[in-house]
Parts: C-alpha cells; sequence; structure tokens
C-alpha cells in the first residue's frame, strides 16, 4: 500500500536519480576530472538519501501505522525500524 502522493515523489526522484548515474557513467567514460566525478556522486548520493526519506514517510504512514493498531504486529514493526536504522548507520 502506497501513499500515491509519495508514489509519485519517489518516482521522480528515482528518475532524477537514474539521469544522475546515466551522466555519472558517462562523465568516467570520457575520464573528466576525479573531483568533478566525486561531486556527482555526492550529489547521487544525497539524491538517495532523500528517496530513503519519501519511502521511510510512506512506510510509517500506511504499514507501520496499520502495524501499530494491530497488537501482534507491533514487535515486527519495531524490529523491521530497527533494522533499517542499523542498516542506515553501518560504516563503509
Amino acid at each position: 500500500m502506497l501513499d500515491q502522493k509519495l508514489k509519485k515523489r519517489s518516482l521522480h526522484r528515482a528518475k532524477i536519480i537514474r539521469g544522475q548515474i546515466d551522466g555519472l557513467i558517462k562523465a568516467i567514460e570520457k575520464e573528466v576530472y576525479c573531483s568533478t566525478l566525486l561531486e556527482r556522486s555526492l550529489s547521487i548520493q544525497r539524491s538517495l538519501k532523500s528517496l530513503d526519506a519519501y519511502m521511510l514517510e510512506n512506510h510509517l504512514r500506511t504499514h507501520v501505522r496499520h502495524q501499530m493498531g494491530r497488537k501482534g504486529e507491533i514487535d515486527k514493526a519495531v524490529q523491521e525500524l530497527v533494522k533499517v536504522y542499523t542498516l542506515s548507520n553501518k560504516s563503509r
């Protein structure tokens, strides 16, 4: 179940990221200056974080809200959020 407004924003952001990645690939193939490549890569990472925020908001507004209303699913909701939090804070 997706919030349609968040779905639209997420799809738009994902398409922008796809374009950014295509641009980065072409820049690497053309051997663009390393600093410029790093700037593009960091921009993509920021865009991915923005997409993550949309998806997390959707999850909280839909699935977690639903799970919190059902006694047997509260632990599942908490475990999912802890897993996402842990993954987002892992070092490279």
